[in-house]
């Protein structure tokens, strides 16, 4: 038994009438301390997915299992990490997390707390900005800020709903290497949202691709091989890297192109129907159609 799984979960949304299948079947079995990329296309489900995982969304038909256990509902075990910073902004950096801290762990001592926040937020490199509030930090210093909180909670498994897809290149590069050492450092579960190989590839054991929506599912996986630590000032020419990077663009880009093909084209799906033509007749009709020219009228 895996420690993390989706057994046959799918999820849909509306009335039974007229539903919306977002996913169909979805299977994904996770050991212990791996790290598990899902990568798609934007609208495809992803956040559904990992909404599915953290407890945030139930399954219309399936099971979510951690630890053999059925998910039914977010807690601190699952630590969620959103595309967006998530921090209170009239709250600092330290603040922000030792709101967290204090309400998972509601019977830590005050210096208990206070080490953990700084242990965390220093793992981060934010020591220099613990009383600074959100509006004053930069994106990259915000999401880190994010992860801080993440991991001051102790989760078991750590998901990320894409929580790099904002930033800039040199700063996302910054906080992959980061999440890497955090992960390296401190093994726990991760399953992480991306639509970036290049990015997959780096940080994952395993790629899982989810084909287009509706009714997306999880299509076979890719091993990453490649020892660990890896390099990122060499990676593209690693012969794995350049193999797993190819198979896995070319696989989406027809995942892609074969969804354009079954997609209908909406105009020719339009019923013909013309609308009523209430054009004014011209002067030149009426004088044709009328015996009395238009100056002698009432005279």
């Amino acid at each position: 038994m895996s420690y993390l799984e989706i057994d046959n979960a799918s999820v849909s949304f509306g009335p039974v009438s007229n539903r919306t299948h977002v996913l169909s079947e979805i299977n994904l079995s996770v050991e212990e301390n791996e790290f598990i990329a899902v990568i798609g296309f934007s609208g495809s489900g992803k956040s559904t997915l990992i909404s599915l995982l953290a407890g945030l969304q139930e399954p219309t038909t399936g099971e979510v299992r951690m630890d053999g256990k059925i998910i039914k509902e977010p807690g601190p075990d699952l630590g969620m990490m959103f595309q967006n910073y998530s921090l209170l902004p009239w709250l600092t950096v330290n603040q922000n997390i030792h709101l967290a801290v204090k309400t998972v762990f509601p019977n830590l001592s005050k210096k208990d707390i206070k080490d953990k926040i700084g242990h965390y937020v220093d793992m981060v490199k934010l020591s220099h900005a613990g009383e600074k509030l959100p509006h004053e930090l930069s994106g990259g210093m915000r999401q880190r800020a994010s992860l801080a909180r993440t991991l001051s909670l102790d989760p078991k498994v750590l998901l990320l709903d894409e929580p790099l897809s904002a930033l800039d290149a040199l700063t996302r590069s910054e906080l992959q290497d980061q999440i890497l050492n955090i992960w390296e450092s401190d093994k726990r579960t991760v399953v992480m949202i991306t639509n970036d190989v290049d990015e997959a590839v780096l940080m994952a054991d395993r790629i899982v691709p989810l084909t287009m929506g509706p009714q997306a599912t999880l299509a076979d996986p890719y091993l990453v091989e490649m020892a660990r630590p890896r390099e990122r000032h060499t990676l593209n020419d690693h012969p794995q890297f350049k193999r797993l990077k190819s198979e896995i663009t070319n696989f989406m880009m027809g995942l892609n192109k074969d969804s354009k093909k079954s997609t209908q084209d909406p105009l020719t799906s339009m019923p013909d129907i013309r609308p009523k033509d209430f054009t004014l007749p011209s002067a030149n009709i009426r004088l044709k159609n009328n015996k009395t020219p238009l100056r002698s009228r009432g005279s």
